[in-house]
C-alpha cells in the first residue's frame, strides 16, 4: 500500500533535497585549493527557517587586501536561495530583498539554485534584477 504524504511534507522534503544537492554541486565544482564552507539556515525540525537566504557559501579571500590587512583576513561570500520541485522563482519583492541583504553583507554574488528530482541543480546568478544561468564552476570553481 502506497504511503500518502501531505503537500506540505512533500514540499519540505523537496526543499531539503534542493539544499543537499546544491551543497553537493558546490563541493563538486571546486577546482582550486580554497574550500567553500556552506552554512545552512534550517529550522528546529530541519525544515526551512525564516529569511530570504537558504545557504551561505563562504571562504577566506587570499588575495592581498592592503589597508593593513593580510591575505586571508577577509571573506568571499555568496548568498544562495534554493528552490526545489515546482516551487516558484523569487518574486520582484524577493529579488529586492536579496539585493539588500547582499549589499548589507557585501556578498560577491547572489545565486538561485533550482533543483528537480533526477537532475543536477541549475545555478542562476542575479545581475541587476535579472537572473542569468551560470556554470557552478564559474562561481565556486
Amino acid at each position: 500500500m502506497a504511503r500518502l504524504i501531505t503537500a506540505g511534507k512533500k514540499a519540505q522534503h523537496t526543499a531539503k533535497w534542493a539544499r543537499t544537492m546544491t551543497k553537493w554541486l558546490i563541493t563538486w565544482s571546486r577546482r582550486r585549493s580554497v574550500r567553500w564552507n556552506i552554512v545552512e539556515f534550517g529550522g528546529a525540525t530541519g525544515s526551512e527557517s525564516r529569511g530570504i537566504v537558504d545557504l551561505l557559501a563562504i571562504r577566506k579571500d587570499h588575495r592581498s587586501s592592503g589597508n593593513g590587512l593580510k591575505s586571508g583576513d577577509l571573506f568571499d561570500m555568496v548568498l544562495i536561495q534554493t528552490k526545489g520541485g515546482a516551487a516558484r522563482n523569487p518574486s520582484n519583492m524577493d529579488i529586492k530583498r536579496l539585493l539588500k541583504v547582499a549589499a548589507h553583507h557585501r556578498a560577491s554574488a547572489v545565486i538561485l539554485a533550482i533543483w528537480k528530482k533526477g537532475t543536477s541543480p541549475v545555478f542562476l546568478l542575479l545581475i541587476g534584477q535579472k537572473w542569468k544561468r551560470v556554470d557552478s564552476a564559474d562561481i565556486f570553481g
